[in-house]
């Protein structure tokens, strides 16, 4: 069973005007949703500006199956990687252009046949990656020595940890929670400021405690919506260290995770096997299940 609300909505633009929404429904991941969540989630979706006021009517909580049916339907977890993106102040963004152009083909091969191969300049960390082992310790496993299965077909939970409430996540957030053998991803709901110099500000993270308690309860891999799973205030990187010298996985730069149910769903974030890298892009993705 899936949670879900029903509700209508006005909207009042700051320019004049204004819009009205009937009978909508959203999946929600957890009990309930607050009304500046939901209001936020129309302006998102709908991509609105110059919004004023958002009002939320007759709001209802169900549950029912989810519509897509048992073992279909996947989200989408991971942010598009484009020319001159930036992932993470002070890291170069990715050059992407033609290495052969399909005009440049056409001199090549038959006539009406034409090929375009991509050239691609970046830094692992870009978009929305993985960190493996390699990336803290010289001696760990990088990318082509971790098993497939370490990325692939995780169990998936969804914890809620809203940025406006507390930028540390600590142990708390995860207790009473079966955790052992499971993709832990931490939604915070930073990831609508993505592309944005906010998303670079003060971001929320996890606690060392945290990271102690996560090692220690089993989590195999562990992902946050946020810049990164550390506080970047400082120097120290105690999640990191934790979580990476057990062979726990890192994701970060996740999105969409208020698409997902807190439990019901497998992980998969897949990197290339490359030798001497510890952290790439990632297509990660959820099933419902």
């Amino acid at each position: 069973m899936q949670q879900r609300v029903i509700f209508d909505f006005e909207v009042d633009f700051s320019n004049g005007g204004g819009m009205q929404g009937q009978d909508f429904r959203l999946d929600i991941p957890g009990a309930d949703i607050s009304d500046e969540e939901l209001a936020r989630a129309i302006i998102r979706d709908m991509r609105l500006l110059m919004v004023g006021d958002v009002r939320i009517l007759k709001k209802e909580i169900i549950a029912e199956k989810h519509k897509r049916g048992s073992g279909s339907g996947y989200i989408d977890l991971s942010h598009t990687v484009y020319d001159g993106l930036v992932t993470y102040k002070g890291l170069p963004a990715p050059i992407i252009c033609d290495y052969l152009s399909r005009e440049a083909s056409r001199e090549r091969y038959a006539p009406g046949t034409e090929f375009q191969i991509g050239k691609i300049e970046m830094v692992a960390n870009t978009g929305t990656y993985v960190d493996c082992p390699f990336h803290r310790y010289a001696d760990g496993k990088d990318l082509a020595q971790v098993a497939l299965e370490a990325f692939a077909d995780l169990d998936g939970l969804l914890v809620h940890a809203d940025y406006r409430k507390d930028l540390a996540v600590t142990a708390a957030a995860f207790k009473d929670l079966n955790l052992a053998d499971k993709a832990v991803l931490v939604h915070t709901g930073w990831a609508e400021r993505w592309a944005t110099d906010a998303y670079f500000e003060s971001n929320p993270f996890l606690t060392e405690d945290a990271a102690v308690y996560l090692r220690d309860k089993g989590a195999r891999l562990v992902g946050i919506d946020s810049l990164n799973i550390d506080d970047t205030r400082g120097g120290d990187r105690p999640v990191h260290s934790t979580l990476l010298k057990a062979e726990i996985l890192v994701a970060e730069h996740l999105c969409n995770l208020e698409s997902l149910p807190a439990q019901g769903f497998s992980f998969s974030a897949i990197p290339p096997k490359f030798q001497g890298v510890g952290t790439f892009p990632v297509r990660a993705f959820a099933r419902l299940t």
